[in-house]
């Protein structure tokens, strides 16, 4: 039947082509015939889906959602061709072909379109859902629309709080405070992959600033080693893709050392992927948001603190400060080194300290230039480790020799080999409202606490609190849909008020 329809509707389209090419018919019956031939055989291809069997076996061809803040536009044709192409092809193969269509309504997009309408993000989009499904059915599109599916509809949503409980249950999803990327014109964070390499939002466009906010996270760096070790698998992807993925994940060797402070109990974590270099070390370096820049500063008297200040006001462009007569002892040297807050250090990555080699490393010798400080050369022209205590003569740079360093900085009790990696946990909490509710709740008794199962869905405010000039407000704003009951003792509590960013 559906080879019959195929000639048929091809034979159809060709012979309105024809009339029309001729002035025989009018443009308006040539897409009044296509339309009538494209939902015969839309009813006959799509139905293939829900037969009891096939010869041919199955196959199940998904595209990725659309998007339904606005209406279609060539790229949705272009991707949605392909995939209607594959889906033909396979029907025609004789596979039972499972061929869906969805949107993915939730998220920035469609609550700013909505914000710029003035109206509410469920209207905006469901208005845009229905725009765009019959734009798609106008392309004769073979989508199976009995299986269509709206990620905004709590029936759907219900599985996504489902699937964080289940992450929560693991450990894979947690709270956290931490120096996020801040939105100034959406109002919300955004994960370090929404941020383009010139410090500016990937859909505002706005330049992003540094805040210390709680957030959600799943924690994707559970899996890195996995990630990496399973690339030189995949067998038939291109070297350049697989390369990419590596520098993503960005696993690095090297050692954590400790630095401890002088007639205190702090110590001072770094990581470095050169640890035959420590004997080069002339200064620790703290980024300006690490916990122990505060506690050190109030020690050192008034000065220090408004010289911290002022650097974190000037934030990138700030001159590095050394933290008064404050001084980290060097493991292994017992050197006594000056303790300094720098800019160019990130609180985000790594540990948030990094020790000080300026005679290898330019960034270090910037920060030693600038606070006067000494610099010494532990690696001569040819490679070799000088002034380095039972090190010198060694190679410099190879791995032997830093399993040597780490060996003896373990036996010392003061730091290991140790990897790390420039891939972060995924933030996934937004502050706003078009999104899943994260189903969690905090309880001044029991402290945070998952949603039972059986309540899920979480679902939003039919009637959002709306504000003139910023729209519909974040759930935070709402005092009545955050008052709850705690899960476990039964008192009151108060939903999570961040919304998933997926």
């Amino acid at each position: 039947v559906r080879s019959i329809l195929i000639g048929w509707r091809a034979a159809l389209y060709a012979r309105a082509l024809r009339l029309a090419m001729r002035g025989n018919w009018n443009f308006y019956r040539t897409i009044a015939v296509t339309r009538y031939a494209g939902r015969s055989f839309h009813r006959a291809s799509s139905s293939s889906a829900t037969a009891a069997s096939s010869k041919g076996g199955r196959k199940y061809t998904l595209a990725q959602f659309p998007y339904p803040s606005g209406k279609l536009h060539m790229g949705h044709v272009r991707v949605y061709t392909i995939s209607d192409a594959l889906a033909r092809m396979q029907r025609m193969q004789g596979y039972e072909v499972l061929h869906p269509m969805g949107f993915d309504s939730f998220g920035l997009p469609a609550e700013n379109a909505a914000r710029a309408h003035g109206v509410s993000p469920a209207a905006w989009t469901q208005q845009n859902i229905s725009d765009m499904r019959a734009q798609l059915e106008g392309l004769n599109f073979s989508f199976d629309w009995d299986r269509s599916v709206s990620t905004c509809e709590p029936e759907y949503y219900k599985w996504t709080q489902s699937l964080f409980l289940d992450l929560h249950d693991a450990g894979l999803a947690y709270q956290a405070d931490g120096e996020v990327n801040w939105d100034p014109v959406d109002e919300t964070v955004l994960a370090n992959e929404q941020v383009d390499s010139n410090g500016r939002s990937w859909r505002s466009g706005a330049l992003v600033e540094k805040r210390m906010l709680k957030q959600w996270y799943f924690r994707i760096t559970a899996f890195a080693d996995e990630l990496v070790d399973a690339l030189d698998g995949l067998e038939g992807w291109p070297e350049r893709v697989r390369t990419m993925q590596r520098e993503w994940i960005g696993r690095s060797r090297g050692a954590s050392v400790q630095f401890c402070i002088d007639e205190t109990a702090w110590c001072v974590e770094t990581f470095t992927t050169r640890p035959d270099t420590l004997y080069g070390v002339t200064f620790v370096a703290l980024a300006p948001e690490h916990p122990l820049v505060d506690r050190i500063a109030a020690r050192e008297g008034e000065h220090v603190q408004h010289a911290v200040s002022h650097l974190r006001a000037a934030g990138d462009e700030g001159t590095p400060v050394i933290l008064g007569g404050a001084r980290a002892t060097v493991p292994l040297t017992d050197a006594r080194v000056p303790i300094v807050v720098a800019p160019h250090v990130r609180f985000g990555y790594g540990t948030g300290a990094v020790m000080g080699v300026p005679a290898h490393d330019d960034r270090d010798a910037v920060v030693a230039k600038a606070l006067q400080l000494p610099s010494i050369s532990v690696v001569t022209d040819t490679g070799i480790l000088q002034n380095s205590g039972l090190f010198s003569g060694m190679k410099a740079g190879e791995w032997e020799t830093m399993q040597a360093v780490g060996r003896a900085l373990s036996d010392a009790g003061c730091g290991r080999l140790t990897s790390t990696l420039r891939l972060r946990d995924w933030l996934v909490s937004r502050q706003r409202f078009w999104g899943a509710p994260i189903p969690m709740v905090h309880c001044d008794s029991c402290g945070t606490v998952p949603v039972p199962r059986e309540e899920l869905p979480i679902r939003l405010p039919d009637h959002p609190k709306v504000d003139a000039h910023r729209g519909v407000l974040p759930l935070a704003a709402d005092p009545e849909w955050r008052a709850c009951s705690c899960p476990s003792c039964g008192g009151p509590a108060q939903r999570e008020t961040d919304t998933m960013d997926t």
